[in-house]
């Protein structure tokens, strides 16, 4: 092997390796037992949009939750994820490790309520495989919540961005 192929290599194993290290260190560091709620209870398990109750799959209330997502795990048509921020802000995705691509759609609600609206919607975001290659995504306006569902999800159900939606 000549020394540029080697220093090549090398890299392309580093660019594949820290990201999976970070996310292991810090489930190990991370305390993922206090929740950071931002609603007064922060157990929600369905929420209600245009008439129709999906319930969540999963619901991301630690940090160590909400670093990792759905990253690695089976997404289908019935599969959602709740992410509960400690208060309304602008927060980043991206899909580095998914398996599949997602609908991301933020939403707001007033002072700990149960209802609110989305308030942004990115559609069909593609998966990342190499960390450095990954796009970040991010609401255009503050949100306290992120739903995660499979790609299509909102179009098929005609959600947007001012669509009511209730978390129950």
């Amino acid at each position: 092997m000549t020394p540029r192929f080697q220093r090549e290599r090398l890299i392309i194993l580093a660019a594949l390796l820290i990201p999976v290290l970070l996310i292991s260190a810090e489930v190990l560091l991370i305390d993922t037992g206090p929740k950071i709620a931002s609603s007064p209870s922060g157990e929600y398990t369905s929420f209600t949009v245009n008439g129709k109750t999906y319930k969540f799959t999963y619901v991301a209330t630690n940090s160590t939750e909400l670093a990792k997502g759905l990253m690695g795990r089976k997404v289908t048509s019935s599969t959602f994820e709740l992410f509960v921020f400690p208060n309304a802000g602008f927060y980043t995705f991206w899909m580095y490790g998914m398996n599949a691509s997602l609908d991301i759609m933020w939403l707001y609600t007033v002072g700990g309520s149960n209802t609110g609206t989305f308030v942004y919607i990115v559609h069909d975001v593609p998966p990342c495989a190499i960390s450095i290659d990954c796009a970040y995504y991010e609401s255009n306006s503050s949100a306290n919540y992120v739903i995660e569902a499979q790609a299509g999800f909102a179009a098929a159900h005609g959600i947007t961005a001012g669509t009511p939606v209730t978390l129950n």
